[in-house]
């Protein structure tokens, strides 16, 4: 595998069964995802977005074709060794954030740190830089989950995610339940990482969402139907999303 490329996949399909009729979700899909990108996966409601996202993470498996993670084929790995790889290799970030409300903000994040690192006090300075990165403030550090915000929620979120350093962050439909200060927030967030370095795949069915990413990958009825690639985000392009625009009306948007 190139030493650019984070994930590749060969033939990946998904296929459930629904009341005893087979649904093909994702049909021979043939991807690589490289480092640094910010890549974006749109598509129609049931294209397989969402299900294209949580197979290349490890979080569901494929009922064909391989997923290579730094060449390593995690269609092998037992579920076990797919849980201590998720730990050492991925962030999670959703729409719904599901911190644990009977724990601190400072909690929340730490306890995700620590199912790697078990240097207590490294993690400790890890969150708090962390949280210093997503303007979350040391006296909302102390709180808990229910006395946030929505959007102070959110970054919350972002934080736990990266505390452990993850090779890969994924992010399903992040400000799909924010207002749209709040969206554009948490979206600067996962803008000012990925300038940072770290490389991000996210779900949205947002154009001002997707304005973030470097490449866009497009699906239609679990197949990749198209592909936009970009210059990195920059606030004063202006024709960003007339170009974006024209690919998804291109997909049939």
């Amino acid at each position: 595998m190139e030493n650019n490329v984070l994930i590749k996949t060969d033939k990946l399909c998904k296929s459930f069964s629904t009341n005893g009729v087979l649904q093909h979700v994702l049909k021979n899909i043939d991807l690589e995802i490289y480092k640094g990108d910010f890549t974006i996966i749109m598509g129609p409601s049931g294209a397989g977005k969402s299900t294209l996202l949580y197979a290349l993470s490890g979080m569901d498996s494929p009922s064909l074709g391989k997923i290579y993670f730094n060449d390593l084929d995690i269609t092998t790995l037992d579920q076990n060794k797919l849980a201590l790889f998720r730990r050492d290799n991925c962030g999670f970030i959703f729409q719904s954030v599901y911190l644990i409300n009977s724990m601190s903000v400072m909690d929340n994040v730490l306890v995700q740190g620590l199912l790697k690192e078990k240097d207590k006090k490294k993690i400790v300075n890890k969150a708090n830089e962390l949280l210093d990165k997503v303007d979350i403030s040391q006296e909302l550090r102390n709180k808990f989950p229910t006395q946030l915000s929505g959007g102070e929620c959110a970054r919350v979120g972002i934080a736990r995610a990266l505390i452990s350093n993850p090779t890969l962050v994924f992010a399903d439909e992040p400000t799909g339940a924010l207002n749209s200060k709040t969206g554009s927030d948490v979206l600067d967030t996962l803008t000012q990482f990925n300038e940072m370095g770290q490389s991000i795949v996210m779900v949205t069915h947002d154009i001002n969402s997707a304005l973030r990413g470097n490449r866009i990958i497009y699906i239609k009825d679990g197949e990749i139907s198209g592909e936009l690639n970009l210059s990195k985000y920059d606030t004063k392009d202006d024709s960003r999303k007339d170009t974006i625009n024209n690919f998804l009306i291109e997909m049939g948007w």
